[in-house]
């Protein structure tokens, strides 16, 4: 246990508060609890909300445990701040759910020289001593994309055009860079395929509709809808509501959208999305594994990926729609 607390730390607290908000999963139960600053990136989707509720229950009941999240607000500075005051607290271990891939040598290295070890969740962060960090645990974003990728092929015939457009996720995330790479790199593979515009959504439902709406004003010949996360694509399917164009199964577009929340698999389910590509949020009990593989001294690998699969109209049910838990 490393907190020691004094004057001069609760001075450089109140200062470094200012931006982010934070919140404690448990009360602790001893002075020998184990403390983990959480940096997550902010609560901008239900996959966001559902990643963080995943989180804090992992660790809620746990009496040997405190978890300490602070919420971004999808800022990276944001970000730095909440982990130098983890730093300054002493916690134990620091786990970061970081916005974009740049910019995180030197204060990973401020971790390291505080010798506290550190879990890269969901995204990835581009550096290249990866002793920075313990292990990166998330989605395989580029499988993701290949997958919805896989199914357009088998629905756009060779002898078709496919006028696709892209709503892109916040710029530089891991997410946004890899599930552009794979559309992006199936289209310069066929010939008939065009992205008509890449309109940049922020993985918000309300950016989304923003975007959509002014893009469908001048352009409304679209035959494909590659939206990188659920919330999004809601605001994409308002927007085209508005604009009475059709979508889903025989609608004039068909939508690719990936997370796969409950409400995206309802709407598959009843044919107003054509494919759910799965990313999962739930990654608290892992999490917590990895942390205590790491206490009892077992090996860890650098890279955990987590199980997806990709949902259409034809493999759901009503009943797996309501066992959904997010």
């Amino acid at each position: 246990m490393r907190r020691f607390f004094s004057i001069l730390l609760c001075i450089s607290m109140i200062i470094c508060m200012a931006g982010c908000t934070g919140t404690r999963a448990t009360e602790p139960a001893n002075n020998n609890v184990y403390v983990i600053g959480f940096s997550q990136v902010g609560s901008e989707s239900d996959w966001r909300v559902a990643n963080t509720k995943s989180m804090t229950a992992a660790f809620a009941d746990d009496p040997d445990y405190e978890l300490v999240m602070e919420n971004a607000r999808q800022e990276q500075e944001n970000q730095f701040t909440a982990i130098r005051r983890f730093i300054l607290e002493g916690v134990d271990f620091i786990i970061i759910a970081p916005t974009v891939e740049e910019g995180w040598e030197t204060i990973l290295a401020e971790i390291k020289e505080a010798n506290i070890p550190v879990i890269i969740m969901d995204r990835s962060v581009a550096v290249e001593d990866e002793s920075l960090f313990l292990t990166n645990i998330g989605s395989d974003f580029l499988h993701q994309g290949n997958l919805a990728v896989k199914w357009l092929e088998g629905e756009i015939p060779a002898d078709k055009q496919a006028k696709i457009l892209h709503l892109q996720g916040t710029i530089g995330a891991t997410a946004q860079i890899m599930r552009t790479k794979a559309l992006e790199d199936a289209v310069t593979q066929h010939s008939n395929w065009e992205i008509t515009g890449q309109l940049y959504g922020d993985f918000t439902e309300a950016k989304a509709y923003e975007v959509m709406t002014e893009y469908l004003k001048t352009n409304k010949d679209i035959d494909v809808l590659y939206s990188e996360n659920d919330n999004m694509t809601f605001g994409a399917m308002r927007a085209l509501n508005e604009a009475g164009i059709s979508y889903g199964n025989g609608g004039q577009v068909k939508i690719i959208t990936f997370d796969a929340t409950k409400e995206a698999l309802q709407y598959c389910h009843d044919g107003k999305i054509n494919l759910c590509v799965e990313c999962n949020p739930l990654f608290g009990p892992r999490v917590k594994e990895l942390i205590e593989k790491y206490r009892n001294g077992e090996e860890i690998p650098k890279h955990v990926y987590v199980d997806e699969s990709a949902y259409t109209t034809q493999n759901i049910t009503q009943d797996f729609v309501d066992s959904r838990a997010y």
